[in-house]
């Protein structure tokens, strides 16, 4: 049983304090602080004994720590090549290996089946905010055994993850990430638990991976990117006016035989019609 736990704020300055360390800006590092934030992860990700877990960004190790009390095996990779000398006291866990480099570089097929074999893993993070989307894209596309992704983002980014249809924050994302995965919003986490504090407020995201008919994805989000381009006029002009490269009858058509209304705005349209229109869009061209 650990008892001083790295998310005490005594510990961690003493931590920093003994290695020199110095937040980097420009990397997005805010460490926690809060012990029931970080339960809260854990539990939101549903971390048992049984799960594989990469973590992205673990910073000092305060997550880090939670996951490889709770998890058979933590991976965690680590821009941040200054804090290898504090990882050897931080994070001398039996069960947890780091990785240090960009994640967005690193070939995740390879990683993942060295790391744990043909074995599913869960993804939990604390994520800069910087580099948000392209890290949960490079997930969800990769290709690998992955069962879930649990991420603390920036509130705002966290309720377009998750957003339904006719909600103000609902966007291409929203369409994206829900043809992948069924997504949850957590809870919120104020900006007072973080060293340094930051800015803004944060949210946790649960996306557990889901299966789907396979569609022309390429063209799919072609036409969800398209729709969204002017999103306060009607899904008519909004696919009109974009590079679609479909006449305005064709585009009527296609609405038509999908029984979309034309004067409906692409944030009413749910993934569905979205796939619908996609196919439709092939039949009128």
């Amino acid at each position: 049983m650990l008892i001083d736990r790295l998310y005490k704020p005594s510990k961690l300055s003493e931590i920093l304090s003994k290695y020199g360390f110095r937040f980097t800006k420009s990397l997005g590092q805010n460490f926690l602080i809060d012990g029931n934030i970080v339960r809260k992860i854990a539990d939101a990700a549903e971390i048992s004994e049984e799960d594989n877990v990469l973590e992205i960004g673990p910073g000092v190790g305060t997550l880090t720590e939670e996951l490889a009390l709770r998890a058979k095996k933590v991976v965690a990779v680590e821009i941040d090549e200054k804090l290898r000398e504090l990882h050897k006291e931080t994070l001398n866990i039996e069960n947890v290996k780091v990785i240090y480099g960009d994640f967005l570089d690193l070939d995740l097929k390879k990683l993942t089946k060295e790391e744990f074999g043909d074995e599913g893993f869960k993804v939990v993070a604390n994520l800069p905010y910087y580099v948000t989307t392209p890290i949960i894209e490079k997930l969800i596309l990769a290709n690998v055994n992955l069962i879930s992704i649990t991420v603390m983002v920036q509130k705002e980014v966290a309720k377009r993850l998750s957003a339904e249809p006719g909600s103000k924050d609902y966007s291409s994302l929203s369409v994206f990430i829900n043809y992948y995965t069924d997504c949850k919003y957590k809870f919120q986490v104020p900006s007072s638990v973080f060293m340094p504090k930051p800015n803004v407020d944060s949210a946790v995201v649960n996306l557990k991976m889901k299966k789907r008919e396979e569609v022309d994805t390429e063209f799919l989000f072609k036409v969800v990117r398209a729709s969204f381009t002017t999103r306060r006029k009607t899904i008519l002009n909004s696919l009109s006016n974009s590079k679609l490269n479909y006449t305005k009858d064709e585009i009527k058509r296609a609405l038509e035989l999908s029984g979309i209304d034309e004067r409906r705005r692409a944030e009413t349209l749910n993934l569905e019609e979205f796939i619908i229109l996609s196919v439709n869009f092939k039949s009128v061209g």
